[in-house]
């Protein structure tokens, strides 16, 4: 895996199709996590708790888990409304359990031709435990993909790591299954290309900064905070965009931005945003293979 540095002036301009300037991707987090895990070590769950005083992971720790479950069984669904009646695309994430547990959710993505991205096989499972055995890593991968293929009836086209941990083998295994992109590394507001053995991968920003988890949670931002910031990040890279298109990603959990009172911060968002006709409501796919297609040259060395 490799990828050559690359200041932002020094690029040659992208530009979106029919020269929009902003590509914008709503990414729903569909994760499931298992009750127990054998052992005690703590339960990891790849991502931040409701109760912080974590149990051993062979306790069941029902506050947590029912809280992600809402997600599930409630959230998901407010969401899904608003997204669609916006006429806005979104873009899956689902880890092999959650296409096995709960593949209503799933079902209601591919019903309305939204994308969906492989995201490991559990969600506390990260990859980073394997980062000293590669085969171990390969294997989860593949079982991953092949649960992917039984609920999708297609292969996957993309990944996002769970937690966004990868190791630096992860690259080259997807590259030889054949997949498009790769979503783990954060360090742009553009697509670029990674190289492998398998030859390039698009790597597709996710963001942890535009993030529920992050402004709900872990800044506790209000409904009308988050709804500022959002706008403001919006506006901000449509202004940059005039020159050379850009991306905006937001990501979003179920169980945290699922909830009733937080449906008017993303109603003023699109109703800012769709204000503007020269936005690309997306997927990652569609982007990766745009970007493949028309943006090899973008980055001297890349590919």
């Amino acid at each position: 895996m490799h990828y050559p540095w690359s200041a932002a002036p020094t690029r040659k301009p992208i530009h979106w199709p029919d020269g929009k300037r902003l590509a914008v991707i709503i990414t729903m987090n569909c994760e499931y996590w298992d009750l127990t895990k054998p052992g005690s070590e703590p339960y990891y769950a790849g991502g931040p708790p409701m109760l912080p005083d974590s149990l051993p992971g062979n306790v069941a720790d029902f506050p947590n888990f029912t809280w992600r479950e809402y997600g599930q069984r409630a959230g998901v669904w407010r969401l899904f409304r608003l997204f669609e009646e916006a006429g806005v695309p979104m873009s899956l994430t689902m880890n092999a359990k959650m296409g096995i547990e709960r593949p209503e959710v799933i079902r209601f993505g591919l019903d309305r031709g939204w994308e969906v991205v492989a995201h490991n096989y559990e969600q506390g499972e990260l990859l980073t435990r394997y980062t000293f055995d590669p085969a171990a890593e390969r294997d989860l991968i593949r079982r991953t993909l092949e649960v992917y293929k039984q609920v999708c009836g297609r292969p996957a086209r993309g990944w996002l790591s769970s937690s966004l941990r990868s190791t630096p083998n992860t690259p080259d295994i997807l590259a030889e299954n054949g997949l498009l992109f790769f979503c783990d590394y954060m360090n742009d507001d553009q697509p670029y290309l990674i190289s492998t053995p398998s030859g390039p991968i698009v790597n597709v920003p996710y963001t942890i900064e535009v993030n529920d988890f992050t402004f709900f949670h872990r800044r506790a931002m209000t409904t009308w905070d988050a709804a500022r910031m959002l706008k403001d990040q919006f506006d901000e890279l449509y202004r940059e965009g005039a020159e050379s298109a850009r991306l905006m990603n937001i990501g979003l959990h179920p169980h945290v931005s699922g909830h009733a009172h937080r449906m008017p911060c993303f109603r003023e968002f699109l109703s800012h945003a769709k204000s503007r006709s020269d936005v690309w409501w997306t997927t990652r796919e569609q982007v990766a293979e745009w970007y493949l297609k028309n943006c090899r040259d973008h980055i001297a060395g890349q590919g």
